[in-house]
């Protein structure tokens, strides 16, 4: 299985279609969007070519490709144009048989575990930062932002395939990788 994980496009009509030509490119079985997908919010700079409507339009495109959680800019009337289920607060996969718990990162983080067995692992977006770190007890992997990146200022996503993790810039250059099979 192959999941394309992105996150944190906040409005951005430009990321928007980076992200379907990244669908295309990548081919993924699904997109794992991780939340703050319509509203720049009020902590952020306007994003490049900021539009909602637009970026709605492109998603509700994707809607049999997506699954998705909440963000904390994410609100019930972004639900209401939306044409694909984003109001969980988290969700659970299963890979290489450990559970991996995916959420946008403002209610779990590393600072508020969920209940772990040793070897889970934790995905969120939310700080920006792209991470991808072996903790011992657990793994722990941000994507970074597509649209409004903080840290290193790199326009990230990120790609699960044969246990493996990889980050990558929106050019396909590896940033980072993890292999969650220890």
């Amino acid at each position: 299985m192959k999941l394309l994980f992105a996150s944190d496009l906040h409005g951005s009509a430009y990321y928007a279609e980076k992200l379907e030509e990244l669908i295309r490119n990548e081919a993924p079985d699904k997109t794992v969007l991780l939340g703050d997908l319509l509203y720049h919010g009020p902590r952020n700079d306007l994003p490049r070519e900021y539009d909602p409507k637009k970026v709605t339009a492109i998603l509700n495109g994707l809607k049999t490709q997506v699954l998705a959680v909440r963000g904390n800019c994410d609100a019930e009337v972004d639900q209401m144009v939306l044409e694909f289920p984003i109001m969980a607060d988290y969700m659970a996969l299963f890979l290489e048989g450990r559970m991996v718990f995916v959420t946008h990162g403002h209610l779990f983080n590393e600072e508020n575990l969920p209940n772990f067995n040793p070897g889970d692992v934790l995905i969120h977006g939310h700080t920006h930062v792209c991470a991808a770190a072996d903790r011992g007890a657990y793994f722990f992997l941000n994507p970074g932002s597509m649209a409004l990146p903080k840290g290193d200022g790199v326009h990230s996503y990120m790609v699960y395939e044969d246990g493996v993790f990889t980050t990558k810039d929106m050019d396909g250059a590896v940033l980072e990788t993890l292999d969650i099979r220890r």
